[in-house]
């Protein structure tokens, strides 16, 4: 039997782009939202799940950090996806004929200046791949979707505007999911250690806290806070560091953490995409 990776989205998404780049062996499945494509690898409906975490244009996606520690699932590698915003419309269409694009709230901010150029309103949609379904079912010349190559491929469209995002690097990170958590080292570059944690409620907890990573040279990628149960008190923090939980320099900087710390959760140990080590 073929195994099974689920995405948010609709067949043409970019989380079925980033699908179809890093596991083609797998067959992709469409999910509502994120909630459900943790479901349904969460229930076995699906081996594994891609899931959208930051944009290197519009930043954290909303929500998802807090849905992956109560998810039971573990993360076990990472993707990026250089995200092209193509201008999608309906056979016949010409780029002056279209007076509105629709797209997810995260993308029309990524196309601003296009949009603007053009004297295109944007109009937000729940999921780009289904503004491009939408705009193909209408057949209005003057609809147009903010969408991947892949959706024109698949809802018979034309770009009329290729690659019209603001920024040229413009890049989504995604997370791969399973049931089960892999911590064996893969591959030549560095491992990464994700996890959540919540500080004592002492003076400079969290300070003495990272105090552990870098007197153990312990490089930390990343570091977000959210709010956890409605409280503005509860704050929780999302981690990565280069290394893997067994490496020495990590056990000690993660036993310093748990001093200061009520909570800790690994999330997962994977290792770091080549995008992450640009520039070095």
């Amino acid at each position: 039997m073929t195994a099974t990776i689920a995405f948010q989205g609709e067949l043409g998404a970019y989380g079925h782009q980033a699908c179809v780049e890093s596991r083609p062996e797998h067959t992709p499945l469409p999910c509502d939202s994120f909630d459900d494509t943790l479901a349904a690898v969460r229930d076995g409906r699906a081996d594994l799940g891609m899931i959208a975490i930051e944009n290197s244009t519009y930043g954290r996606v909303a929500d998802v950090h807090s849905l992956l520690p109560d998810s039971g699932l573990h993360i076990v590698d990472e993707v990026f996806v250089r995200v092209h915003v193509n201008l999608l419309g309906v056979p016949g269409a010409r780029l002056e004929d279209v007076t509105e694009a629709h797209g997810h709230v995260v993308i029309l901010p990524q196309c601003a200046s296009f949009l603007r150029a053009h004297g295109i309103r944007g109009r937000v949609s729940s999921d780009n791949a289904r503004a491009a379904r939408e705009v193909a079912e209408r057949g209005d010349v003057t609809q147009g979707a903010l969408a991947s190559e892949l959706a024109a491929d698949i809802y018979d469209l034309q770009v009329l505007g290729r690659h019209i995002e603001d920024h040229d690097r413009n890049t989504t990170r995604f997370v791969v999911m399973s049931r089960s958590a892999d911590h064996s080292r893969r591959g030549t570059r560095p491992m990464i250690t994700s996890f959540v944690f919540r500080v004592r409620n002492i003076p400079a907890a969290l300070y003495k806290a990272m105090g552990g990573f870098a007197t153990n040279g312990v490089n930390m990628t990343k570091l977000e806070s959210y709010m956890v149960g409605g409280a503005f008190t509860a704050t929780q923090f999302y981690a990565e560091i280069e290394g893997h939980p067994e490496d020495p320099n990590v056990v000690l900087a993660l036993e310093e953490l748990d001093y200061f710390t009520t909570h800790i959760q690994l999330m997962g140990v994977f290792p770091g995409a080549p995008r992450r080590f640009e520039g070095r």
